[in-house]
C-alpha cells in the first residue's frame, strides 16, 4: 500500500539515537553509526521521532510500505518489557552531539564569571533545527568575534538565551536558509544579533533579517554593533 512513512537521511544523520528513543513503536535502531528503519511495518507514520532529530534528519515520504502492525508492535514491546533497553552509543562527531546544560552559576572560583552557555554545539552549521533547546527561547546570533572583543558577553548577551555563533566572512555558506529552518520550526521569542563593526560582518545581520522575513513570523530582532576594542555602539 502507498501512505506516509520516515525518511532517514544518513548523510545528515549523526547517530545520536535520540530517534530511536523517541519511537514509541521501537520500528527505530542505530546500525554502523547511522539511525535506520529496522521494521516498516512498525512505523505508525506520525512521527514522533521528527522533533527528536537534532540534526534534521528525518523527514516523512509518500511510498509502498507495509500496514502498520498494531498488534506486532505490542507484541513486540511485551517481548522486551523485562529487557533494559540502554541508550543508543553516539558515535559521530564529539563536536555535534546535542546537549542541554544548566549555567554552573556556583562553579566558578571567587571572582571569575562562570560560563552561561545553556546548550551545545553552538557554530551555527551544526545546530539541528528541531533541538529542543530552540523551542520557545530568546536566541542570540553572534559573529564569533564579538565574545573576544566585549569582555562581559557572557553576562550581557549569553545568559538566559541560546547561542548561535557564526562568520560571514569565512564560512562559505548562506546562513539566512539555515536560520530560517529553525525559526519555521520553533516558536523563537526574540532575536539578538551581536556583531562586529567591520563591514563584512554585516553578512550576518542580514542572514537573520532574510530568515525572519522569509519565515512569516513577526519576531522582534535586535543587533548590538560592537567595536574593535570592545564597546558597545551606541
Amino acid at each position: 500500500m502507498i501512505r506516509q512513512i520516515i525518511h532517514i537521511d544518513e548523510e545528515k544523520c549523526n547517530g545520536c539515537g535520540l530517534c530511536a528513543t523517541a519511537c514509541k513503536e521501537a520500528a527505530l535502531g542505530i546500525v554502523n553509526g547511522k539511525a535506520k528503519l529496522l521494521r516498516e511495518d512498525f512505523c505508525d507514520g506520525l512521527g514522533n521521532c521528527l522533533p527528536a532529530c537534532p540534526m534534521n534528519a528525518i523527514s516523512f515520504v509518500e511510498r509502498e510500505a507495509p500496514e502498520f502492525d498494531e498488534e506486532a508492535v505490542k507484541r513486540h514491546l511485551e517481548s522486551q518489557n523485562s529487557v533494559k533497553q540502554e541508550t543508543p552509543k553516539f558515535t559521530g562527531c564529539p563536536g555535534m552531539r546535542m546537549a542541554q546544560m544548566k549555567p554552573k552559576t556556583d562553579a566558578a572560583p571567587a571572582g571569575e564569571m562562570p560560563s552561561m552557555l545553556s546548550q551545545w554545539p553552538v557554530q551555527i552549521k551544526l545546530a539541528g533545527a528541531q533541538a529542543p533547546y530552540f523551542r520557545g527561547c530568546d536566541l542570540l546570533i553572534a559573529a564569533d568575534c564579538t565574545a573576544y572583543a566585549y569582555g562581559d558577553f557572557h553576562r550581557r548577551y549569553i545568559k538566559g538565551r541560546v547561542t548561535l555563533i557564526g562568520c560571514p566572512k569565512l564560512d562559505d555558506v548562506d546562513y539566512a536558509e539555515k536560520l530560517g529552518t529553525i525559526i519555521r520550526a520553533n516558536d523563537i521569542k526574540g532575536i539578538t544579533v551581536a556583531r562586529m563593526e567591520v563591514p563584512c560582518c554585516g553578512g550576518i545581520e542580514n542572514a537573520v533579517q532574510r530568515a525572519v522575513a522569509a519565515s512569516g513570523r513577526d519576531i522582534p530582532v535586535r543587533v548590538d554593533i560592537i567595536t574593535t576594542d570592545g564597546q558597545i555602539m551606541e
